[in-house]
């Protein structure tokens, strides 16, 4: 009779959990464009902004410096925030929380496009990068638990584009924007995406049965304070350290002796804390650790390279910030790619863990080709190996985030997501300041050394060297820097600094190509993590 009972019970159930399964499998893929949607919002806003800066500088009336905070602020709030989105998820719902963030992500953005002083843009900012902080952590978690262990490489290859593509299309879609419209509208784009956001996450999006048991518990209010004095702090010295001279600045010294101090007591209070809110446990965890180093050397060099780019093909190849953009913009074809790729293969349930290695292949590739630009180097010439480096960087990202979290607890996904993009903000600002730092180093080092043997003759026959394209000087970069110029000493300076910049952007390019090709190997400490299984097997 139980066995008939059992039997029975189970008959009753068996088509609720299949029309729950069939529910979820027809709705996962509207839940990943409704986060994929927020995350875009969020990563665009760090580069979009970028090309405004001059025309926000003139309404403001406001020095370089002070226009920078811009910028700053952002920042700075975006990377306290981060860590903190698994403890507020955990606390107060991951739904709310991410509704709660677009939304007010969305108001800040209004309201930062009707700023009518820089102190209130950057109050504004402050708020939007706050605000803007869960969106990638929160998706990555919903993700992981929405789709099966088969789909959640291509789940989150399709994600990604959003977060990869977005950065790469800010600068172009920022500049359009601010010489068609005005540099508001790059705040206003936001407010029609985000209620579609908003709209897509309240229909779809569901808190899993297991955080509603967490609510309440105690509050980590020693390591919040711990958490903004070390972040905030770092995030102001990697991003401002560079105009004070590093160092050679009494704050900068300060503040990162008070950041390091303040980071080493919070790793040892949230280890002995019963409910931190960063939880550094997950780090014993191999797969989740070996997947941070990874993601940190990905993000150093895919910032780093968005940063100085377009610096490049400004300054020294005379384009506009409209051909800048237009320019790298195949690079989104690139990660598109690669993430659709492993996607699909990780789909077919063969393990894409090579691919990591390929990818950084792909890169050390890529940035040694880049190694051999100089002054007179074609378009066409800097748009194909960025396109390469980026379908390296596709190949990565799915596969090293995805191992991350494949292995953690659902209890704790919020958590460990929270911890990995801490490190990938942290890898970010840290590969940014590094290569500005070597770029003014190297550039004043090969000033010194061509200066000694520069003549005059040299710097006319490279003046007239360079031919001419589209968006450069009508006689070539040395050519212009010399017009208006006095005879002698000054002109060859000014040949001399144009050329010891590019050998600079040429140490970069191959420190790059080196540190890349160490990488490559590092694919096998991923061995072990869960591999894809069948949707039967679950």
């Amino acid at each position: 009779m139980e066995a008939a009972a059992s039997t029975s019970a189970e008959d009753q159930t068996a088509p609720a959990q299949a029309e729950a399964g069939g529910h979820l499998v027809a709705h996962r893929w509207l839940i990943a464009l409704a986060v994929m949607l927020g995350t875009s919002l969020e990563v665009l806003d760090t580069s979009i902004v970028n090309v405004a800066l001059p025309h926000m500088q003139g309404s403001f009336s406001a020095s370089l410096d002070e226009i920078s905070w811009v910028v700053t602020s952002y920042l700075v709030a975006n990377g306290i925030m981060i860590p903190m989105t698994g403890w507020i998820s955990a606390r107060f719902g991951r739904k709310r929380y991410f509704l709660t963030s677009v939304s007010v992500f969305v108001a800040a953005s209004m309201l930062c496009g009707a700023a009518q002083s820089l102190q209130q843009m950057v109050v504004f900012r402050l708020i939007q990068g706050a605000a803007g902080a869960a969106m990638i952590p929160s998706s990555q978690a919903i993700l992981m638990e929405t789709f099966p262990p088969e789909e959640q490489q291509l789940a989150m290859a399709v994600w990604g584009m959003g977060l990869m593509v977005a950065p790469i299309l800010g600068p172009t879609l920022g500049g359009w924007i601010t010489d068609n419209w005005s540099w508001r509208w790059n705040f206003y784009i936001n407010l029609p995406i985000g209620m579609i956001a908003i709209a897509m996450v309240t229909s779809f999006v569901h808190d899993p049965h297991y955080l509603a048991g967490r609510r309440g518990r105690k509050v980590d209010y020693t390591g919040m304070l711990l958490l903004v004095v070390s972040l905030g702090l770092m995030q102001i010295v990697v991003d401002r350290g560079e105009r004070a001279d590093w160092f050679n600045s009494p704050w900068v010294v300060y503040a990162t002796a008070i950041s390091v101090l303040a980071f080493v007591t919070l790793a040892v209070w949230e280890l002995i804390f019963s409910e931190p809110i960063l939880d550094l446990r997950i780090l014993k965890q191999r797969i989740f650790s070996a997947s941070l180093v990874l993601q940190v050397a990905m993000s150093g060099v895919l910032f780093g390279t968005l940063l100085i780019s377009p610096i490049f093909m400004q300054e020294f190849l005379g384009y506009t910030p409209w051909i800048s953009g237009l320019v790298q913009a195949p690079r989104g074809l690139g990660s598109m790619t690669g993430m659709l790729v492993v996607g699909q293969v990780s789909r077919r349930g063969y393990d894409t863990k090579g691919f990591v290695g390929v990818g950084f292949v792909l890169v050390a590739l890529a940035t040694w080709i880049m190694s051999g630009w100089d002054l007179q180097v074609s378009m066409w010439t800097v748009t194909w190996p960025p396109i390469i480096m980026s379908l390296g960087f596709g190949m990565i990202f799915p596969t090293i985030s995805a191992a991350a979290l494949s292995g953690v607890r659902p209890e704790r996904m919020g958590y460990a997501a929270s911890l990995y993009n801490m490190m990938r903000n942290t890898g970010a600002a840290v590969g940014i300041a590094y290569m500005t730092n070597i770029l003014v180093r190297h550039q004043q080092l090969h000033q010194a050394i061509l200066t000694e043997h520069f003549s005059i003759f040299d710097a006319w026959r490279l003046s007239t060297a360079a031919p001419t394209r589209p968006g450069a000087p009508a006689f070539g970069l040395m050519h212009q820097l010399m017009i208006g110029q006095k005879q002698g000493l000054g002109m060859i300076y000014d040949v001399v600094q144009a050329q010891a910049s590019m050998l600079a952007f040429n140490d970069i390019y191959r420190l790059l190509a080196g540190m890349s090709l160490l990488m490559a190997p590092a694919f096998l400490l991923l061995r072990g993590a869960t591999r894809p299984t069948s949707a039967a097997q679950h």
